[in-house]
């Protein structure tokens, strides 16, 4: 527990350091452009509503699949669950290849960064492949840890002891074995809940800091629904996650109040450094751009590999084709949801 708060200490740190840097920073490029809608009163007023509305919106999306548990249709071991992750994972994977890949892309292609390195080698894909392979390894070092330690402690202390454990019943052993695998995976969920957690707070931070920094009205007002959707969606594809894992109260209230706080708290910065922040410096393209780069390919990575490739592999639905069918539509509407947002530019 301990070093789960210290991890998220440290991961918020981080952000905020690297957000001064990039609201800070002096601008090698073009002024900050002037919108000829301005209105700092108006959009300032745009702006808390955001805050509200995308704070109540991720709190809604990531609850509902965490207090579902009570419910027999969100019950993990129900085919109805089967479907509400497959939406949330079809939503994950939408936002990290519609919605932050493109970003990355524009952010690191800029011309204000000139053409070189920038225009001669593709730093976004490097980015994000680098990011999803470090989460592979990340996954495989941590659980291959797990693994040793518990095979470690079912090793017996003597032959005696082995002569003893051979003689036991199967069915004891049969249970042992069986709540060994289960631990394992609990633990596995947990890691992959956490690690999408963090990919998301990335970007919403991020959003977040854009939306603050708009001083026009008439750019943030129509994002107000599509950013309280955009934040809903992916809690609920968080809210999953969480709750398969099974872990304790307190940490899943934790997980859940810095999910619900990412966004607003990125409004909240951007609102306070919009006098000063100049999307188009160097050093903001640079930050922003290899931020959401690495986002990206943490959630591509989760979502096709964590999330999609585990439960469309699972005998369970590989036995019964309506769970099939009905997984595969209930991913196509994830995707489909997503990727009508980007059209409002959320």
């Amino acid at each position: 527990m301990i070093k789960f708060l210290t991890s998220k200490f440290l991961t918020i740190c981080v952000i905020i350091l690297l957000q001064q840097s990039l609201a800070f920073s002096k601008c090698y490029c073009d002024e900050k452009v002037q919108d000829s809608d301005q209105n700092i009163s108006k959009a300032l007023k745009f702006k808390l509503i955001a805050i509200a509305t995308t704070l109540v919106a991720s709190l809604i999306g990531v609850c509902l699949p965490i207090l579902g548990q009570k419910c027999s249709y969100l019950n993990p071991e129900n085919d109805f669950f089967f479907l509400v992750k497959a939406f949330a994972a079809g939503v994950i994977l939408a936002t990290g290849f519609i919605h932050i890949l493109p970003d990355a892309f524009e952010a690191l292609t800029n011309p204000c960064l000139g053409e070189k390195p920038w225009g001669k080698f593709p730093l976004t894909g490097f980015v994000a492949m680098v990011a999803a392979i470090g989460t592979l390894i990340l996954e495989a070092f941590v659980m291959g840890y797990l693994k040793r330690s518990e095979l470690m402690k079912a090793q017996p202390l003597n032959e005696d002891e082995e002569i003893h454990e051979n003689h036991a019943s199967h069915g004891h052993s049969s249970a042992i074995v069986s709540n060994r695998s289960d631990s394992s995976d609990l633990l596995r969920h947990s890691l992959v809940s956490q690690i999408l957690e963090l990919g998301i707070v990335v970007h919403s931070i991020i959003v977040g800091i854009s939306l603050g920094v708009s001083e026009s009205p008439n750019t943030i007002k129509p994002l107000l629904a599509a950013l309280s959707f955009h934040q809903c969606f992916e809690g609920v594809g968080l809210g999953g996650c969480i709750s398969q894992a099974q872990i304790k109260n307190h940490t899943i209230a934790i997980m859940v109040l810095f999910f619900c706080l990412t966004m607003p708290f990125g409004i909240g910065v951007g609102i306070g450094i919009s006098h000063i922040y100049n999307e188009n410096s160097p050093k903001a393209l640079i930050v922003e751009g290899v931020l959401l780069s690495a986002s990206a390919g943490v959630l591509i990575y989760m979502a096709l590999v964590d999330l999609l490739a585990t439960d469309f592999m699972d005998l369970k639905m590989l036995r019964r084709f309506r769970l099939q069918l009905g997984a595969s539509i209930a991913l196509l509407m994830g995707l489909s949801c997503m990727s009508i947002l980007a059209l409002t530019g959320a």
